[in-house]
């Protein structure tokens, strides 16, 4: 039987440690050693000792919750809601702020203060004109009070999602588009 000497591993090289770990970010860094590893160390000071001594490298990324990110989509929708001057049809930001609404967003709107919130919004747009960008929150809320509960049920659903990208994709499209070019999209108006 063929040896099978190319799976096994070469060994670790041995990795020094900086006595000093707060004079140099480097690890292992010797000014007097020809060869010497750059290894960007960061973190707290605990922590950096330990990795020192393991020899690895530490990295914090920040990681984002479901719930972040829920805030950010919601605010980001409120936002262009009360924009004036987009090229997007702002109708289309309902539906993504019912989908991608924190779940207490959605909760105080199904509950007793939301209700009377859209009915006094109802009331005042019977007998006054509201324009555009106050009439889409009202539309968000009443949407969001009677949608049935498979409607609801999507949220936070692989389905939901797709949803929301494909409206995101169309918005972003529409403003692209309608810009004339990449660059004049992002110019200020």
């Amino acid at each position: 039987m063929a040896s099978l000497s190319f799976l096994s591993l070469p060994p670790l090289p041995k990795i020094r440690t900086n006595p000093n770990p707060t004079l140099s970010l480097l690890n292992s860094y010797n000014p007097s050693d020809s060869v010497s590893s750059s290894r960007f160390v960061l973190g707290p000071r605990s922590l950096k000792r330990r990795m020192m001594n393991r020899g690895g490298a530490v990295c914090y990324a920040a990681a984002f919750r479901p719930q972040t990110l829920q805030w950010v989509s919601a605010v980001s929708t409120a936002v262009l809601v009360f924009t004036k001057g987009t090229t997007i049809q702002k109708s289309f930001l309902v539906p993504l702020f019912a989908l991608q609404a924190p779940a207490t967003v959605i909760s105080w709107i199904k509950g007793e203060y939301g209700v009377w919130t859209t009915f006094l919004a109802l009331l005042v747009r019977l007998f006054y004109f509201i324009p555009g960008e106050l009439d889409l929150p009202f539309l968000t809320m009443l949407l969001v009070i009677v949608a049935p509960y498979q409607a609801m049920n999507l949220r936070g659903s692989q389905a939901g999602l797709i949803i929301s990208l494909v409206i995101s994709a169309y918005l972003a499209f529409q403003h692209f588009s309608r810009a004339g070019s990449l660059r004049r999209s992002f110019d200020q108006a």
